[in-house]
Order: structure tokens, then sequence, then C-alpha cells
């Protein structure tokens, strides 16, 4: 008998990280899907006995390492493997950037970077004595192309992507694969959570009128009908192929973007993705 593959999946009480959970438990695979709230759990556990499929759940905060260390110890006590690692967790935060406390700025990075690394880090051992495992970081069309007013969440999907590229190489003589997920917008609840700088939010901000007007030409271009599951799909195709793809671009657009940016100079992409997030 094939023996089953164990997934750890982080970020999952809604949106990608329920939806892959789900989607890969219905695959075959071992999933424990963990999230910072255990009380979020509900929406979970609704839609795995909807799918007919079993999912462990573990509390794992990724800015917590004693958390995280729990978490994989709890997995690798009934399991003693962990075959495939997805980091999904993170949050959307935007601002203009003089805006932008140090304490927020910090904040995004602790969870979608540092975060990140501290899993991975602890993962890490286990798939270098298995010399094999995948690693798929959840990152966005965000870490491929800068948008204003999200410069620092771009910043941090930059920094995941550079991560990523290093340890593609870094991690080949282990057997270890590593690869992202850039969705643009997919029906989720993260643009209703983006967090957005409290000074920008003031009427004092220099900047008011423009995050007013950026956060009214967000909201239309939010409204779209990309289920997550789209990226569930995207990450099985990276975690079922010998050699993943470096980027795996999900959703609406995503491919056409990055094609302008690589043809057109700078000042009239520039131009385009300013008329975009600021016109009337």
């Amino acid at each position: 008998m094939k023996e089953q593959k164990v997934v750890l999946i982080t970020g999952c009480s809604s949106g990608i990280g329920l939806s892959t959970a789900v989607y890969l438990s219905k695959k075959g695979y071992k999933v424990y899907a963990s999230m910072r709230n255990l009380e979020k759990k509900d929406n979970l556990f609704s839609e795995a006995k909807k799918a007919k499929v079993s999912i462990e759940i573990v509390q794992l905060d990724v800015t917590d390492e004693q958390s995280i260390k729990k978490a994989i110890s709890f997995i690798l006590k009934k399991e003693s493997r962990i075959d495939v690692l997805v980091n999904n967790a993170g949050f959307g935060f935007g601002g203009f950037l003089e805006d932008c406390s140090m304490e927020e700025i910090k904040d995004q990075f602790e969870t979608n970077f540092f975060g990140l690394i501290r899993v991975i880090k602890e993962v890490l051992p286990v798939m270098r004595r298995q010399r094999q495992g995948y690693i798929v970081n959840i990152s966005s069309i965000g870490g491929r192309v800068a948008f204003p007013v999200l410069s620092v969440y771009c910043a941090s999907k930059f920094a995941v992507e550079a991560l990523t590229e290093s340890l593609r190489v870094e991690l080949a003589p282990f057997g270890i694969k590593v690869a992202t997920i850039n969705p643009t917008s997919i029906k989720t609840n993260f643009h209703s959570n983006v967090q957005s700088a409290k000074k920008s939010q003031d009427q004092s901000s220099a900047y008011y009128e423009y995050m007013k007007r950026f956060e009214k030409n967000v909201d239309k271009m939010s409204q779209v009908n990309v289920e997550p599951v789209v990226v569930a799909k995207s990450i099985y195709t990276a975690i079922t192929s010998k050699n993943p793809k470096r980027s795996y671009l999900v959703g609406k657009g995503a491919r056409m973007l990055l094609v302008l940016k690589s043809i057109l100079p700078n000042r009239v992409f520039e131009k385009i993705i300013g008329m975009q997030f600021f016109r009337n």
C-alpha cells in the first residue's frame, strides 16, 4: 500500500488555506491544517464534513517559535514525517509609506516573511533527513509587481520570492523542491481584512484623499469570481511535479500584467498602474 503523504498548511481558518486543506485531503493526503486561533476552526470542520474528509487541526502561530515547535512536534509524533509544507499564513497591509509606522511595517514582515522562515527552518531538518519534500510559499502577484500604497506588503512578498529562488538551489541536493504561488484577486476575505496604516485614515494626512481614491478603486478591482480552490489546484500541481516551476501564476490578468511589465518602458507601465489605482 502506498504511504500517505503528510502535509502541513498554515493559515487555514478561511480562504486559500481552508480550500487547500479540503482539496488535498480529497486527493488522499494526510492534512494537518493549522491556524493561530482555534476558535475559528468551525468553518474548516464544516467544509471537511461536507467533503467527507478527515483533517487534523492544530494551533500554530507563525510569529511564535514555541507554537511552531509544539505543532511540528505533535505532527512528527503521530506521523514521523512531513512531506509537504504550504506556507499560507499572512495578511495584507496598505498605507502610504510616510504614514506607515515602523511598528506596522515590522508586524507585516513578522507574519508574511519572518513567520514563513520560522516554519521552514523547523521543517527543514525533517525533510533533509527524508531526502525529499516540497515547500510551497503562497506569495502574490504583488511579489512580482509592486503596487502603490501596498509598498510594505509588496516588499514582504518580494522577499518571499527572493527566498524561494535561493532555496530552490540551496535545497536541491537534499531532494527538497521549493515553489511560490502568485495569486491575483481571489474570492476570499483578503481585501476586507487588509489592515490600513492608522495615519493614512486620518484626514490630517497629506495622503488622505489619495487613500480614499485608492480604496474605492481597489474595491472595484477586488470584485472577482475566482474561487480559492483554483489556488489549491495550482498547489497540487506543484507538489505532484517532479520539477515544479519556480512560480505559478493564478487568477485573472496575472500573466498579462507580467508581460506588460516586461515589454513596456517603466514610465509607461507606472503610469498605467497609477491610473488603475488613483483614477477618479
